[in-house]
């Protein structure tokens, strides 16, 4: 966020502020005007105004109390109809095809010569605009927008302050490491010959240099290996406040002017269409788009490796798609986590500790993979560096773990029974969701974009929960082709798709989850069999669904 573009944002703000005096503006003074005049069609200030109505008193002026009768000003117009491609040009056309306005240079360097593109002036018919409910919505995504600005801020907080506690308990554990060693050579010096002395002396020094070293080793690698995951966050969040604040000076910029505008049919349409647009960005960022997925094709890829088991097939149970188009795959029958470039081509494996069950994107290069059996419940970080899986950092859980998520800093650890907050230094927070009645009621989890909601495969129970990120259950959904729901994924415009296991099918839900929207894929009709894990791929346009089967889908969408 620059100062520069922060005080443009305050001198736009300021133009759109209130009508300025026409005759003023003239002399680069900028006076409120209190009158317009229809025959002069110019604005006038009280001290103007005076002098308009003595030398033109035939002519007809709205004063204050009609200002819905007064036309736009010359900064709303231009600011409505200049084209954000081409600031020098005008929007002048409309493309169906596309479904963009366009000015005379989009028409020719964009939308191609087969395009459908008609004037603005002829759709003002065939196109109302309900300045009412465009009005009300600006102000209540408005206040959306404010609200995650808030909740992201303080996301970056609590991550620091994690990290911080975090880093002063390693420290305190050394600390506490060094006295007792000391503390324990003490004793034994009570007593002795200065010969004996001074061998445990030396001993000593070799036992605390062998704490210092074994410090360096793991503990300081550990703390750098997580002070650039939070950083690496720290900037994810960054860029998303910025993207919020940019799109709330758009829409407040908006919310502004609609009501100046008067009744000028094309301009009140252009800019409900700008208008739009930005409000789609909008809901996008908030994690609220229902834009239903569409199948464009389908292809499979075998993700077997020679050093798989030969008696039995991959079961690939969860994925998680990285920024650069490569994808990682958690092979549950063979204890691997493999790497598949963009081909879909397994180009790099690395072995875990018990059965994986779940993964999730923590940075760009790095995921964290629960593991878990009878005797493991961990979660496991591993990076993804020049193409090689390299594991990181561990930590242990107390309970069984089935299902992981992350978001801002915060994981959410299903145990099969029970949905828990820890930190991203391993630390549990609380308790958030507990469902005792039944087997496998809390399996699998997910979390929007924003953070504000919280989803739950409850396996056996053949249903869909949606929580509010303090635990409060919001939503319960059924239905037939949520046969033991076993692959949970949310993208991040917020659409939510669910694997049907029984079912062999992937639906796509709304963000409430509290309907279906549609099925993306089923049975024969997709090759769907047995489906175990979904996920989005923002960079290809694609769904890709792992299977209890060597042979992964991936769907191309949109």
């Amino acid at each position: 966020m620059t100062t520069g573009s922060t005080s443009t944002i305050a001198k736009c703000s300021r133009m759109f502020e209130d009508f300025c005096c026409t005759s003023c503006r003239e002399l680069n003074l900028e006076e409120s005007a209190e009158i317009y005049c229809e025959a002069c069609r110019m604005f006038y200030c009280k001290r103007c105004g005076h002098l308009h109505n003595r030398l033109s008193s035939e002519h007809t002026t709205v004063g204050r109390g009609d200002i819905s009768k007064w036309p736009a000003s010359k900064e709303v117009e231009d600011f409505i109809r200049k084209c954000e491609v081409h600031a020098d040009k005008t929007l002048t056309q409309f493309c169906h095809d596309h479904s963009q306005l366009c000015c005379s240079d989009c028409v020719v360097t964009i939308h191609s010569q087969y395009s459908q593109v008609t004037p603005i002036s002829e759709l003002t018919s065939t196109h109302s605009t309900d300045l009412q409910g465009l009005s009300m919505k600006l102000k209540t995504i408005l206040g959306d927008m404010k609200s995650l600005q808030n909740n992201q801020e303080a996301s970056m907080q609590t991550l620091q302050g994690s990290y911080t506690d975090h880093e002063g308990s390693v420290i305190q554990q050394l600390c506490l490491n060094i006295n007792t060693t000391v503390d324990a050579f003490a004793d034994s010096t009570v007593s002795l010959s200065d010969e004996n002395e001074q061998y445990i002396k030396a001993e000593l020094c070799r036992n605390v240099n062998s704490i210092l070293n074994a410090f360096d080793n793991r503990s300081v690698k550990e703390l750098s290996h997580m002070n650039d995951a939070v950083i690496s966050i720290k900037g994810s969040i960054t860029n998303s406040i910025n993207k919020c604040i940019s799109l709330q000076n758009d829409l407040t910029q908006f919310y502004k002017i609609i009501h100046k505008i008067g009744d000028n049919k094309e301009l009140l349409l252009i800019a409900s269409m700008k208008c739009g647009q930005k409000l789609r960005q909008a809901l996008a960022v908030l994690g609220k788009s229902d834009n239903v997925f569409s199948v464009l094709g389908k292809s499979e890829h075998n993700v077997r490796i020679p050093s798989d088991s030969d008696s039995i097939q991959c079961r690939i149970i969860a994925i998680c798609a990285l920024p650069d188009g490569q994808f990682l795959v958690a092979d549950n029958i063979n204890k691997k986590v493999k790497l598949l470039n963009k081909q879909c081509q397994v180009v790099s494996h690395l072995g875990v500790t018990a059965l994986p069950l779940d993964m999730c994107q923590i940075t760009p290069s790095e995921v964290a993979v629960i593991v878990n059996d009878v005797n493991t419940h961990e979660v496991q970080f591993i990076t993804v560096k020049q193409s090689l899986l390299v594991p990181e950092r561990k930590f242990q859980l107390k309970h069984a773990c089935t299902g992981i998520a992350h978001n801002q800093g915060d994981l959410f650890i299903a145990s099969g029974r029970a949905l828990f907050k820890y930190t991203l230094c391993g630390k549990q927070v609380c308790r958030l969701y507990e469902d005792v009645s039944y087997e496998k009621t809390v399996e699998k989890c997910a979390v929007s974009p924003t953070g504000d909601k919280l989803y739950i495969a409850s396996y056996w129970q053949n249903k869909l929960l949606t929580l509010a990120r303090d635990g409060t259950l919001l939503a319960i959904l059924t239905d037939q082709n949520l046969g033991e729901p076993s692959g949970l994924h949310v993208t991040p415009a917020g659409q939510v798709l669910v694997c049907g296991w029984m079912s062999h099918t992937i639906l796509q839900v709304d963000g409430e989850g509290k309907r279906k929207l549609t099925i993306v894929a089923k049975g024969e009709r997709d090759g769907v069999e047995d489906p175990e894990s979904v996920c989005f791929s923002s960079t290809t346009s694609s769904i890709i669904v792992g299977q209890s089967r060597d042979i992964i889908l991936v769907f191309k969408v949109e």
